[in-house]
């Protein structure tokens, strides 16, 4: 396939024209099927999880959280100089605390500035309700997708989420499973970004994927092993779908299977592999740039 480039463009240009002629017809019937399974096989789930708690703590995620109208916060906790500096609705219960008392809300060690909040977890955002979005928008078609497969840690999930904000991503999605909650450590780490990147959680990213695929987009998988680079294989694509696996495992085989090309990034021989929410980032600015030199 990388060694053939007019091959590659041939069957980039005919997957795309039949993408386009089914998505009408199958998108949006794929779409709503998936929905009503999706929310039959999690109702019991988000039940039992919406009644937890979550603690967002720092300046960055607190404000975020407050300016976000899909946020419920219970309860906003903090000193009096913190507290002094936001415009606080006059119905939000707020508690007076000490460094000592926030500290003993959140995780051993987290730089809190002073501030914490106790919130619902945001509710559920469904793929099919993304990418009818993106269909339909008539703006900027080049919003990228970002697959992660069982990145687990909260820090990288919470980098990326970051990334994807400023890069102007569409959404993000992972796994129900092998994926972190929603927390204070992503919350930090996505520096605000969890209040506006829209996170989609979903039981079978192969399933998610497809989905996708039907949406449009172009299904790129980020493999170090990869001959194609990611600059060569974003060139002449509408919309694209960036998949990303675990550090060390990579992506499953299953979910290369569901791309539709890897590729790799152009870093030096001597460093073996980025951390996934750098390489993230980097692949995302491929994208916004592309096209563009």
């Amino acid at each position: 396939m990388t060694n053939a480039p007019a091959r590659v463009n041939g069957v980039r240009a005919a997957a795309r024209g039949l993408l386009a002629a089914r998505r009408d017809c199958t998108f949006h019937r794929v779409a709503c099927a998936s929905k009503a399974a999706a929310m039959s096989r999690r109702k019991k789930a988000w039940q039992t999880r919406k009644g937890a708690a979550v603690h967002l703590w720092g300046r960055h995620p607190v404000t975020a959280a407050l300016a976000n109208p899909a946020r419920t916060i219970v309860r906003l906790s903090g000193t009096r100089e913190a507290l002094s500096t936001l415009d606080l609705p006059p119905e939000l219960p707020v508690t007076y605390s000490d460094v000592a008392d926030l500290a003993r809300l959140v995780a051993r060690d987290a730089p809190h500035q002073g501030i914490v909040a106790e919130v619902e977890p945001l509710e559920d955002v469904w793929l099919g309700d993304v990418l009818e979005r993106e269909v339909d928008a008539q703006g900027d078609v080049r919003r990228p997708v970002i697959v992660l497969d069982q990145v687990t840690d909260p820090h990288n999930v919470g980098a990326i989420l970051r990334s994807a904000a400023a890069f102007n991503a569409a959404a993000i999605v992972t796994q129900d499973r092998h994926a972190p909650p929603e927390s204070g450590v992503v919350a930090r780490s996505a520096s605000g970004a969890l209040e506006i990147v829209p996170w989609v959680r979903v039981v079978n990213l192969a399933r998610a994927l497809d989905e996708i695929a039907e949406a449009g987009y172009w299904r790129i998988g980020l493999d170090g092993s990869a001959e194609t680079l990611l600059d060569d294989a974003l060139s002449d694509i509408a919309r694209v779908a960036l998949v990303l696996g675990a550090e060390g495992d990579g992506m499953r085989h299953n979910t290369m299977a569901h791309c539709d090309m890897v590729a790799k990034l152009p870093i030096s021989a001597a460093m073996e592999s980025l951390n996934v929410s750098n390489a993230a980032a980097v692949a995302l600015y491929a994208v916004a740039t592309s096209g563009k030199g």
